[in-house]
């Protein structure tokens, strides 16, 4: 998607007098449903969505101001039919047939906010909207962006079970922003091209469970320790670095639409039946002893078609390995409580 949606979009946009088909107005139908549509990752996130060629219906959810995102993002001459719901007695609507579901609801993280701070909040939102798509699009792909990621998803298998139709196969938490900064931030140490460079990210998607590869990532580059560790500070730390640098106004809310939207294209082209489509993604996992855990995974007609191990480990990853572990278990169990309460 990252150069091919973009080459689609530029031909379109040249091409001022004409009407240019799509390569993929063969793909099946797929409809997409964003919760939380009108909000600051919502609306760039339903603008990319508007751009895929494989999304044939996009539907956009939110407690209010949908109306006008709907209206908006429905003029872009592409491919998909644009629908807009506004409040809860719309929410069913919004989910009927939906084959990929994109959770970017709640509230952002602030200055001096830690991803904790937001839980009350937005677990309590993801319990909810959870609840809803195990009524109406039980066996939708479930993409989860909203925060804490690592209590969050928990929360939708809890929730899924409780309805009876959880599929872990289905169930997604989306850490691609946390791949994506660690592919600028290498590229730019490394001076090679960003569009060539592969770097998995391990773990969870908060701070020291982020855990970069950096020993796997390509092409190589003869990094010191220090720029290795620096490196993955960075990635651990890039959300921090926005909110800090919006000064109160914002968070990740543009490169978190654009990580959602890549995350959200691999999992149509695994629907769409596309070979080898490898993202990677926070799922129920028996890689670690943790239950839920962040790898390489390759998606396919059923979602998670594999979860792929972690390959060979430098002994500085190792370490972060071991250290992630108590923080991520502590939420995910925080999670798993929230649902039950």
């Amino acid at each position: 998607m990252r150069t091919s949606m973009l080459r689609s979009l530029a031909r379109r946009t040249s091409t001022a007098g004409t009407r240019r088909g799509f390569a993929s107005e063969s793909a099946p139908d797929r409809k997409v449903a964003i919760l939380g549509a009108a909000g600051g990752i919502g609306q760039p996130l339903s603008l990319l969505m508007k751009l895929n060629p494989l999304v044939s219906r996009l539907a956009l959810y939110d407690i209010a101001g949908t109306p006008g995102v709907a209206a908006d993002v429905s003029h872009i001459n592409t491919r998909s039919e644009i629908l807009g719901y506004a409040g809860e007695e719309q929410l069913g609507k919004a989910l009927e047939g939906a084959d990929v579901v994109i959770i970017p609801a709640g509230v952002p993280r602030k200055p001096g906010m830690t991803r904790d701070d937001l839980f009350n909040i937005n677990a309590g939102i993801v319990k909810s909207l959870c609840t809803a798509i195990a009524k109406y699009c039980p066996h939708a792909l479930v993409n989860v962006i909203s925060n804490p990621v690592n209590s969050t998803v928990p929360i939708a298998s809890e929730v899924f079970k409780k309805a009876g139709t959880y599929d872990e196969k289905r169930l997604f938490g989306v850490t691609t922003l946390d791949v994506v900064r660690a592919k600028t931030f290498y590229a730019g140490k490394a001076k090679v091209n960003v569009a060539d460079v592969i770097v998995p990210v391990v773990g969870g998607h908060a701070g020291v469970t982020i855990l970069p590869l950096f020993s796997q990532a390509t092409p190589s580059a003869n990094l010191s320790s220090e720029e290795i560790e620096a490196l993955t500070k960075r990635t651990q730390d890039g959300g921090t670095e926005v909110v800090e640098a919006k000064a109160g106004k914002g968070s990740a809310t543009l490169s978190m639409a654009y990580a959602g939207a890549i995350f959200a294209d691999a999992c149509l082209k695994g629907l769409n039946g596309v070979p080898d489509v490898v993202e990677c993604s926070f799922v129920q996992s028996t890689v670690t002893d943790l239950p839920f855990f962040a790898s390489k995974v390759r998606l396919g007609k059923n979602g998670v078609e594999e979860v792929l191990g972690l390959g060979a480990l430098s002994d500085y990853e190792k370490e972060g390995l071991e250290a992630l572990k108590p923080e991520l278990k502590s939420s995910i169990e925080k999670g798993i409580k929230f649902a039950h309460a």
